[in-house]
């Protein structure tokens, strides 16, 4: 009954589990069928059923560059749909095929599908013929077991085009111990990022986190410098 109540609880778009109870169940899932069962079972509790509030305020005051853009870890598509435009051309990034299935049926018939597509590749090891201008990653990075996080920082150099930018919200910024979520804090990406040829541009509190994220995330912004 308390799964049932948890299952309930984070696919009804309210989202009210917080990353450290995450922690308790989630990666019993991970491990028995990886992401690929998360999105099976919808034991998503990453997924707020619509855009990141902090991205909508990034697209409304202009905020955010133009050009190519990537989002690794898109799951169901929504901060890609919402980041895309015509000066805005947005790649969601997944390994999970049943992730990128709900992603396209949710908004394959967008008035913006043009400007945006849904890409089944391991941000690992993909590189694509035509690099990003920015990449924003959010519930990507606390997802990877820690000694992967070097790796990520490689790889976001290697897809970002010379000055691109690095976009992260920061989370979950706890103390708990376990995951995924991992927990993280601003020395847990400047470890990786700066090392990687990164320099920070910017780190503020993220006032537009939901409820349960409040207090809890840090919106992160890096310059590819070499």
């Amino acid at each position: 009954m308390a799964e049932e109540q948890q299952n309930s609880s984070f696919n009804n778009g309210e989202n009210i589990i917080t990353p450290e109870e995450v922690a308790s169940f989630l990666p019993k899932t991970v491990e028995e069928g990886g992401w690929e069962k998360c999105w099976e079972e919808q034991i998503t509790p990453w997924d707020l059923g619509r855009a990141t509030p902090l991205i909508l305020q990034l697209v409304d005051s202009s905020s955010l560059p133009l050009g190519r853009a990537l989002v690794p870890g898109c799951g169901g598509g929504h901060d890609v749909v919402a980041m895309a435009s015509p000066e805005r051309f947005v790649v969601g990034l997944d390994i999970s095929e049943t992730a990128l299935k709900k992603a396209t049926e949710t908004y394959g018939s967008s008035p913006k599908a043009k400007y945006f597509e849904f890409v089944k590749e391991d941000v690992f090891t993909w590189r694509p013929n035509e690099l990003f201008d920015f990449i924003f990653d959010y519930v990507f990075f606390c997802a990877i077991e820690p000694e992967m996080r070097s790796p990520w920082a490689k790889s976001m150099h290697e897809l970002l085009k010379p000055d691109g930018e690095l976009i992260t919200l920061m989370y979950p910024i706890t103390d708990h111990e376990g995951g995924p979520p991992y927990k993280v804090d601003v020395s847990t990406y400047e470890d990786v990022l700066v090392p990687a040829g990164f320099k920070v541009v910017s780190i503020e509190e993220n006032p537009y986190a939901i409820a349960t994220r409040k207090g809890k995330e840090k919106l992160g912004r890096w310059k590819k410098i070499n």
